[in-house]
């Protein structure tokens, strides 16, 4: 609690003298998503553009983020700022008991699933904003009946060149008269060649990467052309990071219960399931099922999670450890490469990359939250954003002009306090141990008889 209160009280010191100028609108705003950029990526492979990006920016190397660690969820979460209990897209697949319909990743466009959370495409447009949003999960959805000023339906054979043109044209105005503030992009990369060939495969990984590299150097070239570059801020991330998967790390459900007595809703690494009977005690069963993979019913998931307060949320899920596949049964490894699991995991997290005029320059941090995220866009376009579970607190170190300290270096500095102010207590204890006692009582000097007969010295 005092390394809170402290660090709160650290960050927040330069926010106290700031004014901002409202009259005026802030930079514009860009947030591209490489899917599945796993964070130590950076470390294994080159990425030069990447590495000039972050130098003339920011690097935030782990973003923890949220569970589960899919596509879907983990979108929503970047653009709402929710964890997903909150904004309701828990998964690929979800089932609602309520109206018996299921829910499929990029298929589903009600915006029933959505509707839960706002995202800052929308949120943007109430303070005059017009907005883009390119391919990134839930852009084509009407969510509360709006819908980002620009978008298009997904289609996954656009290339990132004519997504990032779109988005450039629009930060430019050359198609309407106004020109958009806040854009969101999104690119399948390298989750794509992730899933198929494992995230271990540095060949066939080192390509996909060179080609990802390259599109991030496409994206500063072509902000240079439009004359954009160092107008806009720029925030480069991902979602989920990937883990290695192999046919020796299976687990079968049919080893453990009849597929006639469970409904299932969605699948490895986490699966969730409605069973037909009594609940415990197929919990019971699924309990000891597996020592790779971990059973719980819904009121018994772990509140760090942040996953088991949402009505969709399944009477029971299992989590398999990392790099372990459920599946229902057979020996058929669906993905060399998956995600999904335990966003505790450094092989889950992603990482982020920023720069523009409103951020430092080469300054780099260990991790982050990725719900920060969210109030740190809002901050960044003077947009009050929508309750959410992130905090600026956390993420305005970023900020160019911020004078916060690492929290290590904090949690250095209370142990030092902490240590000095012990030694000092110490010290002022033994100091008074050994004090006098104080000055002694008046005592008359008694004399012997022979000294009444001295003479007194002339």
């Amino acid at each position: 609690m005092l390394l809170k209160i402290l660090l709160g009280f650290l960050c927040g010191l330069s926010s106290l003298a700031e004014a901002r100028d409202t009259s005026q609108r802030p930079p514009p705003l860009l947030i591209v998503s490489f899917d599945g950029f796993r964070a130590d990526y950076l470390q294994k492979f080159p990425m030069p553009n990447l590495k000039l990006l972050y130098s003339q920016g920011v690097l935030v190397e782990h973003l923890n983020n949220v569970f589960i660690t899919k596509t879907f969820p983990n979108h929503y979460s970047l653009v709402t700022g929710l964890y997903a209990e909150s904004h309701g897209i828990l998964a690929s697949a979800m089932y609602d008991p309520a109206s018996h319909k299921p829910f499929r990743a990029g298929r589903d466009k009600d915006p029933t699933w959505w509707n839960l959370a706002e995202p800052l495409w929308n949120t943007a447009q109430d303070s005059g904003y017009k907005t883009a949003a390119v391919m990134w999960p839930g852009s084509d959805v009407t969510i509360r009946n709006r819908t980002a000023t620009h978008f298009f339906r997904y289609n996954s054979s656009m290339t990132f060149q004519e997504r990032l043109g779109n988005v450039v044209n629009w930060m430019q105005g050359n198609r309407t008269n106004e020109t958009v503030m806040f854009a969101a992009l999104y690119w399948e990369e390298p989750d794509r060649s992730g899933h198929i060939f494992g995230p271990d495969n540095m060949t066939a990984m080192g390509k996909v990467l060179k080609e990802v590299d390259d599109n991030i150097g496409l994206l500063v070239s072509e902000l240079r052309r439009a004359n954009l570059w160092g107008r806009v801020n720029l925030l480069v991330t991902s979602d989920h990071g990937m883990a290695q998967c192999s046919a020796e790390r299976l687990i079968r459900l049919d080893d453990c219960l009849n597929s006639s007595s469970y409904t299932l809703v969605d699948l490895t690494p986490v699966t969730a399931l409605i069973p037909k009977q009594d609940p415990e005690a197929t919990f019971s069963l699924l309990n000891k099922c597996h020592q790779h993979m971990t059973a719980y019913l819904k009121k018994n998931i772990p509140e760090r999670l942040h996953y088991r307060n949402n009505r969709l949320t399944q009477p029971i899920i299992l989590m398999a450890d990392e790099g372990w596949t459920i599946v229902q049964s057979g020996n058929k490894l669906p993905r060399l490469g998956d995600h999904g699991y335990d966003n505790s995991l450094p092989s889950m997290h992603p990482l982020l990359a920023a720069a523009g005029p409103s951020f430092r320059q080469g300054y780099r941090t260990r991790e982050l939250q990725s719900v920060d995220i969210y109030p740190l866009m809002c901050h960044l376009l003077s947009v009050t954003p929508r309750p959410n579970n992130g905090s600026l607190a956390h993420s305005r170190c970023l900020l160019a002009g911020e004078t916060c300290m690492e929290p290590a270096l904090v949690a250095g500095l209370v142990v030092i306090v902490l240590v000095v102010l012990t030694v000092i207590t110490v010290l002022f204890r033994l100091l008074r141990s050994r004090r006098p006692a104080g000055p002694r009582p008046f005592r008359r000097l008694q004399l012997d008889d022979d000294d009444d007969d001295e003479p007194l010295l002339e």
